[in-house]
């Protein structure tokens, strides 16, 4: 039977011996009490007493329910390793005097490479007494690395080991591609901003009875 790592990494209520713990969890405010009361307010809540983090001073603990911590912990670890990028390292092998329709072949194929996120290891293999084009060997691989600059940066410089030279080139990241903008005549005309009617006034009735001085019924 296959044994749950996970659950051996974790300390749950009697299980923790310390004198006091810091506690938290939804809703409670972070503080620290004696164990036997932390474990007093899990039972209260109908939860566990999860020791998360050991090593701090004090331990700190959660109140959580122990099947739905594991749970939300091996969930993180998928999610990360799922977002882990598997990077390769392609190889690319010249001559000392690699053809210009080869050269491009195989430069193409690099930058291939690089676009899907892999790293690349180009180098001269030296074959008897072609070592002495070495130098021939190190402005190819230059060439090589100044060609693919937009898509891979160096790693490390042409460095000669044994028969073979060797250049290092690691993929750019790209740059995220922009929303296509669709343009739309009707998204220039601003929607009417609805008025608010205003209060009708009261018409004016003019005074026919008799005037009396000093007033003014005209104001």
């Amino acid at each position: 039977m296959k044994k749950d790592n996970m659950k051996q990494q974790y300390r749950v209520n009697g299980q923790i011996r310390v004198r006091e713990v810091r506690i938290v969890g939804d809703g409670i405010e972070s503080q620290v009490v004696s164990t036997g009361r932390a474990l007093q307010m899990a039972e209260a809540q109908g939860v566990d007493l999860v020791e998360i983090s050991p090593n701090a001073e004090p331990p700190v603990c959660r109140l959580i329910d122990y099947s739905k911590f594991i749970y939300q912990q091996k969930k993180k670890q998928k999610e990360m390793k799922a977002k882990q990028v598997k990077v390769e390292v392609k190889e690319i092998r010249f001559g000392p005097q690699t053809d210009e329709h080869d050269y491009n072949f195989k430069l193409k194929h690099a930058r291939g490479f690089l676009e899907e996120g892999d790293k690349v290891k180009a180098y001269v293999f030296f074959k008897g007494r072609s070592i002495l084009f070495k130098e021939q060997g190190e402005v190819l691989l230059l060439r090589f690395a100044n060609d693919l600059e937009e898509w891979g940066k160096v790693e490390q410089m042409p460095v000669l080991e044994g028969k073979r030279m060797f250049l290092f080139l690691a993929p750019k990241k790209q740059p995220a591609k922009k929303a296509e903008t669709i343009d739309d005549d009707d998204d220039d005309i601003e929607e009417p901003v609805p008025v608010k009617a205003q209060p009708k006034q009261k018409e004016r009735k003019e005074y026919t009875g008799p005037k009396v001085e000093g007033e003014d019924f005209d104001d």
